[in-house]
């Protein structure tokens, strides 16, 4: 079991704790997943329990006994899926926003895992049973591209690919503020928080080397829309990065963005790679989507 602490804020004050927990335990966990852990006696205020509608004070400081996953078998569901490439060593998805990428305590189904477990029947192993096929992810609230392996020869090849960081990775971002450099790198390294930790953040002694280069494609006034490309493929890299600069995401509440959008503006635009199959490099791309082609024409206008 892991113990989560968080200690609130003068600006976090006076939230009610369920919310509270919700937003800080970040998107892959629901706020029915947190009532539960509350009920549960799981949420500790030094060392009483607490009820959902507490209102939290400056200073207090949270524990949470988080459960692990229940190790029960992964079932596949018949959810609809925009897959753009399929073959009989893997699976490239345009995942929709919202869509969590493998089970977890606080996503137990709906997931994409859950979703391709019904499309293809079976997804080869990994040290996670959670995780079948999986070699890489997205967050909840990223849209785009994610390549899936479909037998153990791809699994094997594709994790040697992003271990070895040959596999090629482009975004797009809607960012806050005036960027100004056409072109520009972020190369500074991201660890997990010491105090909260579902965030990542800089951490120059710490950290993991973190390379993301951006080029302007166009600009707002008071929003740019930025091209990246990933040299690493740390968690939550561009959300940091961008954040680091000054120019957090739009939509980005977890880094420091108002929510001008539903969900942070960031797509996974263009996948390549060696497929494992064919060993010929492979590249596939998606469209923008439509929230974020409806964003950029607001602030255009």
């Amino acid at each position: 079991m892991e113990e989560i602490i968080y200690k609130v804020t003068k600006e976090e004050e006076g939230t009610r704790i369920d919310k509270y927990l919700a937003l800080k335990l970040g998107e892959d966990y629901s706020r029915v997943f947190v009532r539960n852990l509350i009920d549960a006696g799981s949420v500790l205020l030094g060392d009483k329990e607490v009820k959902p509608k507490y209102l939290v004070k400056e200073g207090d400081k949270v524990l949470i006994n988080m459960p692990p996953p229940e190790a029960t078998d992964l079932e596949g569901e018949d959810i609809p899926l925009n897959i753009i490439h399929e073959d009989e060593w893997i699976v490239v998805v345009d995942k929709v926003p919202g869509m969590v990428v493998h089970p977890g305590s606080g996503n137990p189904k709906g997931t994409l895992v859950n979703a391709l477990i019904h499309h293809c029947g079976k997804l080869p192993e990994t040290d996670d049973f959670l995780r079948p096929g999986v070699v890489h992810r997205l967050d909840k609230d990223t849209s785009g591209l994610i390549v899936v392996a479909k037998s153990d020869k791809a699994m094997r090849s594709l994790a040697k690919q992003f271990q070895n960081r040959t596999v090629k990775k482009c975004y797009l971002a809607i960012v806050k503020g005036n960027v100004e450099a056409d072109n520009g790198v972020v190369d500074v390294p991201i660890a997990r928080e010491t105090v909260d930790r579902r965030k990542m953040g800089v951490e120059l002694s710490k950290g993991k080397p973190s390379k993301t280069v951006y080029h302007v494609v166009k600009r707002f006034g008071k929003h740019t829309l930025l091209r990246l490309d990933l040299h690493t493929g740390r968690t939550h890299q561009i959300r940091v990065h961008m954040k680091h600069i000054g120019h957090p995401v739009v939509g980005d509440s977890q880094y420091g963005s108002s929510r001008e959008m539903a969900r942070q503006a960031l797509h996974a635009e263009s996948l390549g790679f060696t497929h494992p199959g064919t060993g010929k490099y492979a590249e596939f791309t998606s469209p923008m989507p439509d929230d974020m082609k409806e964003f950029i024409e607001k602030i255009s206008s």
